[in-house]
């Protein structure tokens, strides 16, 4: 049988997604609950940590500067699995292990396992990546059967959209609230597929620093706020930072109360299952009138109270 071992938390998700995870081995500490009793062959030293986005942003800067990674790899635990597969990535050397450190730490082995790169740009790369994943395991077949069901979800919404004559909202989705990051690869995609369009986006690259006179001048209909790596909870403690800006009030999402804070697995971890879902709830945020998010969808966003800060 085929050993896994996953550096790519979107990766461990499809694999469990679609009914492999007997070939998985060893995960990341960032993997998914399913895999919560898997060893952690990939940690990080800002694991447990409890850091402001400021000094996140100034931690992964300086480390770039300076050509370090704050990843590290388990080499005796790497040797003891004996892994047949590793899947990387190299689309943000910032959010988790590259491809470059993966490649330092099984140089030793006495094992040398075929990597796997899974680097998706766009929302049909990420579709792209399942049946990547499903093939390395050899059982492509699975794959298709996987997407098919996620493509229906797909059509669907944007049947209801083209039924409704829905126009498109103007939104915005931050992937980090400070410094602010505008959204890229494929949220901007997801975003279309939702109803909605963001200008200030950067579809299929990476995300980039925006000035808060540029978000004011574009003004969106619709605030999405879902840093990576932060859970809902965790964006409402770093709130502050935002509404405390001259002119936050002025926004027309603030006035509208269409300010939301939303689960960035949704979003920014490339599992496809989690990126449709993330669609779904969009659609929800960004036309209200066509889709109402039942239970399972309304536990991954919150309204911001917006009214409570124009009192």
């Amino acid at each position: 049988m085929i050993k896994i071992v996953s550096f790519l938390p979107a990766a461990t998700k499809m694999i469990y997604d679609m009914g492999l995870e007997e070939h998985l081995y060893g995960v990341t500490f960032e993997c998914p609950k399913e895999a919560a009793d898997l060893p952690k062959v990939v940690r990080c030293v800002l694991e447990g940590k409890n850091y402001s986005s400021i000094e996140i942003d100034r931690i992964f800067s300086a480390s770039k500067a300076q050509g370090k990674s704050l990843y590290w790899v388990d080499e005796d635990l790497l040797e003891e699995i004996s892994p047949d597969v590793i899947f990387t990535q190299d689309t943000c050397e910032v959010c988790l292990i590259d491809t470059a450190c993966t490649l330092s730490s099984i140089q030793h082995l006495s094992k040398q396992p075929e990597l796997v790169q899974l680097s998706p740009n766009n929302l049909d790369d990420v579709f792209n990546c399942a049946v990547t994943v499903a093939r390395a395991i050899g059982k492509e077949e699975v794959a298709f059967q996987y997407l098919a069901g996620l493509k229906s979800v797909m059509n669907a919404i944007l049947d209801r959209l083209r039924g409704a004559g829905a126009p498109l909202k103007r939104v915005m989705l931050m992937e980090w609230i400070e410094p602010i990051y505008n959204c890229g690869h494929w949220i901007p995609f997801q975003i279309a597929a939702a109803g909605g369009v963001d200008m200030l986006s950067n579809p299929a690259g990476d995300s980039v620093v925006n000035k808060w006179e540029k978000i004011q001048k574009y003004n969106p209909e619709v605030l999405v706020i879902a840093p990576c790596g932060f859970d809902i909870r965790r964006s409402e403690e770093e709130m502050h930072l935002l509404t405390s800006k001259p002119g936050w009030n002025e926004l027309e999402a603030v006035k509208n109360n269409a300010v939301y804070l939303a689960d960035f697995d949704l979003f920014t971890q490339p599992s496809i299952g989690t990126l449709v879902k993330g669609v779904e709830v969009l659609s929800c945020l960004f036309h209200p009138e066509i889709f109402q998010a039942d239970e399972a969808l309304s536990k991954y966003f919150k309204k911001f109270q917006t009214e409570l800060i124009l009192k």
